[in-house]
């Protein structure tokens, strides 16, 4: 078992992937997974949420519900969005602070770096990186309200 990322889901799908030594079978648990997310509509993916750095178009928003994160999001590349549904479940759930403390080391933990093209797996990393940036700002934003 891989060191915990902090977060039970997450920690489940590395696993998974970790204890996959077939590239090809990480390959379709990943499309399997973009399957798995609902689309976001078009007129929500707006350039405020809109990823930086990755080749392909990849919008991601966070909101609080009691305390906790909440994603949607959206990406016009299969794998891409398989990774990005992976960050959704495991991320989901987390306090600000929880999303924050998530170590990208567990993206090498998976094994995918291996069967990635390098600027995916840059990608995957950039979309983890908007993710905390975002609990981040909801963190700062979510004090008392008067």
């Amino acid at each position: 078992m891989a060191a915990s990322t902090g977060s039970d889901a997450l920690d489940r799908m590395v696993d998974r992937l970790s204890g996959t030594a077939d590239p090809k079978r990480r390959y379709e648990y990943v499309l399997w997974l973009a399957k798995k997310l609902k689309p976001m509509p078009a007129d929500q993916q707006t350039d405020d949420i809109k990823v930086k750095g990755c080749v392909s178009q990849v919008f991601v928003r966070g909101h609080l519900d009691s305390g906790t994160m909440q994603w949607t999001g959206d990406s016009d590349a299969l794998i891409t969005k398989g990774l990005l549904a992976l960050l959704i479940e495991g991320l989901s759930g987390l306090t600000p602070r929880e999303v924050q403390a998530v170590d990208p080391g567990f993206i090498a933990a998976t094994g995918l770096q291996a069967s990635l093209t390098p600027s995916r797996a840059n990608g995957f990393l950039n979309i983890l990186r908007a993710m905390q940036a975002q609990a981040q700002a909801l963190e700062q934003f979510s004090g008392p309200v008067n």
